[in-house]
């Protein structure tokens, strides 16, 4: 019998490959299509999705597919405001694809808003017009694209460039006036940027002589509208110029330009679509105030356990230059208000050594509002610094090398605003500043001297524990509450406070820069700032007042107080005094209003506690109450534990 023949092994069996995963494009609007296909999905993660992307057209298709999505359904974090950001946009070219990529920059950033785009090529009638529809929109921000046809005249002669360089800064000087009337006129704050020559303007001129003249022309208009934007009123501008020097490819596409006016190309709209998102969350007063940095391989190179003091790396050699220079960039950011703090796993005294005495660091001691080094998770001390200062999540930045520790920051604070400072540390500096986090409109004299504030808070808060009752912790803070007419000085610090305070804002209402300042030069009218200082130090400016003085009667538009000095009855104190002038004034009335928006619940017992009456009148269409009290009626508001000044006249309550 012949022996059966051995069987080959039974081959496994076989599975289908894997499909391929889309293109990163392809899956980013696939994920934005679910959320309109769901109202009732969310994805937190999408947020940052649209933030790291720098594909133009890509972003554009998925700014319109948000239109109708809110942030709370694609960011961890979402901002809390009574109502979206009104923005207007308004151009002198074809500007369609502008408005979709700065709806994903500001959804990105958390923000709600509602756009309005003017019609084409109508930008200065709109300004201009006080029946426009961009003046019936009342917008927060209204952005101004220009193109340099709006300074340029059609079929100049670049034979006669002196003629040119009257025109040209004309124009400039023009627009510039139509925007800052404009701010005036509504509250708004107005972008207006600089403007690209473009090259065939700019080769159109043959002679190295002539290209010089009609460089320097241009650049003059460009800084006739740079000086507008220092000088005028609710009027900023964008330095557009400087921005696109490191953005890709021309500023406008021929074809494009001749087919349909569309004046830039799609990396020049992206590029100024997120520094006006930038501008717009600095109008919502949504720059964040804290830096918390890591220190190991982030303030310096090395390990401080492992390296020792004199092992660390920093100085004018790679890489210590790179960490030098990052130390210089947030010092520039302490100087202008941002206050630094550090959380580091490290020995606190060898820190402490290190940041004293080590002779190549740029940062001291006293440039911390806080220095936080221990073993303790990052994410529970910085929301244990944010009590300790009064301020939420919402306000920090946490840089850090680690993305095991960026990782649990974010995961743990989910609205803070986490930067990896990973790979080579020549672009950590860059790395921290370039997404603009610390944004505002303007600084004051009040943000040089916020870490100076802000250790006294901590100090506050310490002393509050030590005290058996609050009325006594109170007393020994020795209040001094200082009122009195807002000066060339206070007016930006005012108009600063009332847009970023939400939860002591009488009515929400912001009154922005050119508005407050024509009030505050109005008899008919008064802005007051209130000081608040005391056994630690002056705490700055921390309140404000708008007011309408009538002969009969005193109207409060608005009255608006940090958080930072709640609970301590400035806000009583503040009232006795307007009581007090308008009693003087021979009016005998006080009116007050409050609005309630969802997020100034503390501010809405102020008038019925203080003595005020509801009038017939019934809430108005926004909610409105208006209450009523008899000026005399107000004479001793203010706690025995606070001493009320005027800068007129001080006396004692």
């Amino acid at each position: 019998m012949t022996a059966a023949a051995p069987t080959d092994p039974a081959p496994p069996p076989r599975t289908a490959p894997a499909p391929p995963s889309p293109p990163p494009g392809e899956e980013l609007l696939r994920r934005i299509t679910a959320l309109r296909d769901d109202p009732g999905h969310t994805d937190r993660d999408l947020a940052g999705a649209l933030g790291a992307s720098d594909d133009p057209l890509l972003l554009a298709e998925a700014g319109r597919l948000l239109e109708d999505l809110t942030a709370a359904r694609l960011s961890p974090a979402p901002v809390r405001r009574p109502r979206p950001l009104r923005i207007a946009v308004a151009a002198t070219f074809t500007a369609d694809d502008v408005v979709p990529l700065l709806r994903a920059a500001l959804l990105a950033a958390g923000l709600d808003t509602e756009i309005h785009t003017c019609p084409y090529d109508r930008l200065v009638l709109e300004l201009s017009d006080p029946h426009s529809e961009l003046a019936a929109f009342r917008p927060d921000a209204a952005l101004c694209l220009l193109d340099a046809a709006a300074l340029l005249p059609r079929g100049w002669d670049p034979s006669r460039l002196d003629e040119l360089a009257g025109t040209v800064r004309g124009r400039a000087e023009a627009l510039a006036g139509a925007a800052a009337g404009f701010a005036a006129r509504t509250g708004a704050a107005v972008l207006l940027h600089t403007v690209p020559l473009p090259r065939p303007d700019r080769a159109a001129v043959i002679s190295h002589r002539g290209a010089a003249a009609l460089g320097r022309i241009w650049r003059e208009a460009n800084i006739a509208l740079l000086a507008a934007g220092e000088t005028r009123d609710g009027l900023y501008t964008l330095d557009l110029e400087a921005v696109l020097a490191d953005a890709r490819g021309p500023v406008r596409d021929e074809r494009r330009y001749r087919f349909g006016r569309m004046s830039w190309t799609p990396h020049t709209e992206l590029a100024y679509a997120r520094e006006a998102a930038a501008f717009c969350r600095a109008v919502a007063g949504l720059g964040r105030k804290v830096l918390v940095l890591d220190l190991d391989n982030t303030l310096w190179g090395g390990v401080l356990g492992d390296d020792g003091p004199a092992g660390i790396e920093l100085g004018t050699l790679y890489p210590g230059d790179c960490y030098t220079d990052l130390q210089h960039r947030a010092l520039a950011l302490r100087r202008q208000g941002v206050l630094l703090a550090v959380c580091s796993k490290n020995e606190q005294a060898l820190v402490d050594e290190v940041l004293a005495g080590h002779p190549d660091m740029v940062l001291r001691p006293e440039d911390f509002v806080a220095v936080l080094a221990d073993w303790e998770r990052k994410d529970v001390r910085i929301a244990a610094l944010a009590e300790e200062l009064g301020l939420t999540p919402e306000a920090f930045v946490f840089a850090d090398d680690s993305a095991f520790e960026c990782g649990m920051v974010r995961e743990g604070l989910p609205a803070a605003a986490v930067v990896h400072l990973a790979g080579d540390p020549a672009g950590h500096a860059l790395t921290l500043v370039a997404p603009a986090h610390f944004t505002q409109l303007g600084a004051t004299a009040t943000d040089a001297e916020r870490t100076a504030l802000y250790r006294d808070r901590r100090a506050r808060t310490r002393l509050r524990t030590e005290h058996a009752s609050a009325e006594d912790y109170l007393r020994d803070l020795g209040i001094r509450v200082t009122v009195g007419e807002a000066d060339a000085f206070s007016l930006p610090r005012l108009v600063q406070l009332e847009l970023r305070t939400n939860q002591f804002n009488l009515t929400g209402r912001v009154h922005g820069d050119a508005a407050t300042r024509r009030l505050a030069g109005s008899p008919e009218h008064l802005v007051l700032a209130v000081d608040v200082a005391d056994r630690f130090g002056s705490e700055g400016i921390v309140g404000g007042v708008w007011v309408d003085r009538g002969s009969d009667r005193w109207v409060i538009r608005n009255l608006v107080l940090s958080c930072r000095v709640l609970s301590r009855g400035v806000e009583q104190a503040v009232l006795q005094y307007v009581a007090e002038r308008a009693r003087a004034a021979g009016a005998p009335l006080l009116e007050g209003h409050h609005t309630p928006t969802g997020r100034n619940r503390p501010a809405a017992g102020l008038y019925p506690s203080a003595g005020f009456d509801l009038t017939g009148d019934g809430p108005g269409p926004d909610g409105t109450l208006h209450y009523l009290a008899r000026a005399e009626d107000l004479a001793a508001l203010a706690p025995d534990w606070i001493t009320l000044d005027s800068k007129e006249a001080p006396h004692h309550v």
